[in-house]
């Protein structure tokens, strides 16, 4: 496809990073009204058991299939209606795995007091329901991705959140005692909008990409041609579909089998690695739902310090991990040798992981620092008095703060290799994975009883030093072979380091003295020194923003050309 992938990869992050700013303040608004007028253990049910049942669902679903459909541009025998095929199996699927996770979440998980059951029945329910539905709509979906259609993905990404919240919102407020009723209603009303949206832009935008290529065949006036269809049909001669009919399942010719042999071994690696993964990712949500160690009102306590702790790492690591991810599966193929591949490739993709860990990892240094002096502020902001009483709430999110850095580099850095291992490496790391996630339970479930929520957190920090070691081992390892490493300059420079621990004393003098006093001025000397951090940060790596503003430039240039 003639198109700059990585300038679409940090299109794609840009515009993901400001959905999630938008997503998450919307969510916490809707949590902190929880809080504040209905009440923790309902926040408990929805926040953590039925949104984990959701997770649970779609991960299992659709997250093996769909990384392997990314994955088949360098699958020479793997055609679009074997994709189409296999990214219509995510439906099935989630229709049977329904059967087991709702007798599960009904059944044997813990008891839900019978004052909610009724209405955590009926969530659980229309989780499942939403779920199906969604997947209904992820050839579309996949496609947008494949062809960079960015700007459909936030608008549909804001729409679902705007609706689903909207709904909710509306229901509550007229009936405070149905709040999991309203949480169910909404979720199924949004997944309807992810269906409607995207089959409705394709509806639109296939016929006039058709008509557009009629016309070119008569007029050779592009530029003509582009004031009346505008620039988003140039570069289409791939484009497979001739009607929205043929995103559905044998539709599009095919000589060959309806299911494609290579993509089969890859997606069974990947689901293996994927039910470990979820373990891993969710394995605190699945200790408290399956041993009481927590009551409802304080999983919601945990969940939202949780929420509030993940920020970064929902906001800005996630849009970068899944951006850098569909970058390195784009740029560097699975099953051949890097001294084999595209050299200026290979290289642009070392200099990219080295850039884009070097920045993750800094961002993860300033929450550390700086959330061990405002975590209290912003909980006390957010929740109230009542909801910081005890302290558990401030020490969570200090210790969450540690928790953040290692976040940041274990999104990226196993984010390359998921993108570049081969079936055989996979399946070898699954066998890792198995070990940390058992590790990870055991530790969850023993530290928990022994010092409370926070043992949660030094789990997941334990987790993912794992995971960090094996990933790291991995990139020096691949990239030892064609003599780069680009984990010689991943790691911030020391005058950010020294500015930031200097930073960090000063915010704790802040602290101290203007403790009870004045919560504004104490503020504005955190915004003072996270400023003074950013641009030591700036000053110190000019050469990296020079190469993405000349990258940016480059992009706008060619873009005016193509206009002219």
């Amino acid at each position: 496809m003639a198109r700059n992938i990585l300038a679409s990869s940090l299109q794609n992050a840009s515009f993901s990073i400001i959905f999630q700013i938008f997503c998450r303040c919307v969510t916490f608004a809707i949590n902190a009204f929880i809080v504040r007028s209905v009440g923790r253990d309902v926040l408990g049910i929805t926040n953590v058991r039925l949104l984990l049942l959701e997770s649970t669902l779609l991960f299992l679903s659709k997250e093996a299939i769909f990384r392997a459909a990314l994955s088949s541009k360098h699958n020479k025998h793997c055609n679009w209606a074997q994709l189409v095929n296999q990214l219509w199996i995510t439906v099935p699927i989630c229709c049977i795995l329904s059967l087991p996770c709702l007798y599960v979440w009904l059944k044997w998980l813990s008891a839900v007091e019978d004052n909610f059951y009724v209405q955590y029945r009926f969530g659980c329910y229309a989780i499942a329901f939403s779920c199906i539905i969604e997947l209904v709509a992820e050839v579309p979906i996949f496609v947008s991705q494949v062809f960079c259609f960015v700007k459909l993905k936030v608008v549909m990404d804001t729409s679902h959140i705007f609706i689903r919240s909207f709904v909710f919102i509306i229901i509550v407020l007229l009936n405070k005692n149905i709040t999991i009723y309203a949480f169910g209603i909404a979720q199924v009303i949004s997944a309807v909008t992810i269906i409607v949206g995207n089959y409705t832009f394709f509806y639109m935008y296939i016929p006039r990409l058709l008509h557009y290529r009629r016309e070119l065949k008569k007029n050779d006036d592009k530029y003509e041609l582009r004031k009346i269809y505008g620039k988003h049909y140039e570069n289409m001669d791939d484009f497979p579909f001739h009607s929205i009919r043929d995103m559905f399942p044998g539709v599009l010719p095919n000589s060959n089998p309806a299911f494609n042999a290579d993509l089969k071994t890859l997606i069974f690696s990947f689901a293996k690695q994927g039910i470990l993964k979820q373990i891993l990712t969710e394995g605190e949500k699945y200790v408290m739902s399956v041993s009481p160690v927590l009551t409802f009102s304080e999983q919601a306590t945990y969940d939202v310090v949780n929420n509030m702790g993940s920020l970064a790492a929902r906001f800005i690591f996630r849009p970068i991990e899944d951006s850098s991810y569909f970058y390195f599966t784009q740029t560097i193929a699975r099953d051949i040798d890097l001294c084999e591949q595209n050299r200026d490739k290979v290289n642009e993709a070392c200099l990219v992981l080295s850039y884009v860990c070097k920045t993750v990892t800094s961002i993860g240094l300033l929450g550390l620092v700086f959330g061990q002096t405002y975590s209290g502020t912003i909980l006390l902001l957010y929740g109230g008095a009542d909801f910081v009483e005890g302290g558990l709430p401030e020490i969570l999110l200090r210790w969450h703060s540690l928790a953040i850095v290692l976040l940041a580099l274990n999104g990226i850095t196993e984010g390359y290799m998921f993108a570049t291992n081969t079936s055989k490496e996979i399946d070898t790391y699954n066998y890792y994975m198995a070990v940390f996630s058992v590790a990870f339970l055991m530790l969850s479930y023993q530290l928990t009883n022994w010092i409370g929520p926070v043992g949660f957190i030094l789990a997941n920090c334990c987790n993912m030093g794992f995971r960090i070691s094996y990933s790291l081992y991995y990139i020096r390892t691949n990239f030892q072979k064609i003599g780069c490493n680009p984990l010689l300059s991943f790691f911030p420079g020391p005058i950010f380091l020294v500015i930031l621990i200097v930073c960090g004393f000063v915010c704790k003098i802040s602290e101290s003295y203007f403790n009870g006093h004045s919560v504004l001025y104490h503020i504005l000397v955190g915004v003072l020194c996270v400023n003074i951090s950013l641009l030591t940060w700036s000053f110190e790596n000019r050469q990296l923003l020079r190469t993405g503003i000349n990258k940016y430039r480059e992009r706008k240039l060619s873009l005016s050309c193509d206009s002219n």
